[in-house]
């Protein structure tokens, strides 16, 4: 470990504490208890999209959120990740990424090797598919829109912050950071989550945070110490698990409401 700051690797703007320093002191919202899931289909140009979606019952509005899975694609931990946010008061969607190649296969490693030779720019328009869906949801607050992603999808939630400037927030749970041009383009506030042994990834973010600083972009991260990838899939420290998803869900209330 380098010290405190990357033990805990804890870094904020002055907004961005002030913010969920607000939300904090209003109380948490009580966990929504029953929702409502569900398969949609949505065109993405000649294409259809499946995702899993699922609602709070909630008698107003509810900010929305796209999650991004992991290279493995479709999988009950992503579902799990969507019904736990609409329990917190968000409508949230999962898109498959590999329905334009007949949905996510059971066999992981195939899964692994198809997301691989995905282009970057039909990834593109495929989420923004996904936020246009969203956002003409009624039940869903058009204007509170933020993503989430997890691995390979932790980069791509990165990445798409890069190209869709109405997001109000986005998620990065282990994965890479653009480049400097791409950061460049970013408006949203972001939230890094990532653990202390995982080299891969981690080693570079304190340079992403120094580029986004340097760029006046609103970006806080901690590294959590004594786990490693995936932590919160594997929940091998459950302890640690628990408190980095709090933490998600805090910003997310803070930035988009709930």
């Amino acid at each position: 470990m380098r010290g405190s700051r990357w033990a805990f690797g804890l870094v904020a703007g002055t907004a961005g504490l002030v913010a969920l320093a607000a939300a904090r002191s209003r109380g948490p919202r009580p966990p929504v208890r029953d929702i409502h899931a569900e398969y949609v289909k949505y065109r993405s140009g000649n294409d259809s999209i499946t995702a899993y979606l699922a609602y709070p019952e909630r008698p107003d509005a509810a900010p929305g959120v796209i999650v991004i899975h992991e290279i493995f694609g479709m999988s009950d931990f992503v579902r799990e990740r969507v019904t736990a946010l609409a329990r917190d008061g968000f409508v949230a969607i999962a898109p498959d990424l590999l329905s334009r190649r007949g949905g996510t296969p059971a066999d992981q490693n195939q899964a692994v090797q198809l997301i691989r030779g995905l282009n970057p720019d039909t990834l593109t328009r495929d989420l923004d598919a996904t936020y246009a869906f969203l956002r003409g949801i009624r039940a869903v607050r058009a204007d509170r829109i933020g993503v989430i992603g997890f691995c390979w999808g932790g980069g791509q939630s990165f990445r798409y912050a890069t190209n869709n400037p109405a997001l109000k927030g986005f998620v990065v749970c282990y994965g890479p950071g653009p480049d400097s041009t791409a950061l460049a383009r970013i408006r949203a506030p972001g939230l890094g989550v990532y653990a202390e042994n995982d080299a891969r990834i981690s080693l570079s973010v304190p340079g992403t945070d120094s580029v986004m600083k340097a760029l006046g972009k609103s970006y806080e991260y901690r590294i959590y110490p004594g786990v490693g990838h995936g932590f919160l899939r594997s929940r091998d420290n459950p302890a640690v698990a628990d408190t980095a998803w709090a933490a998600v869900v805090g910003f997310l209330r803070a930035r988009l409401g709930a």
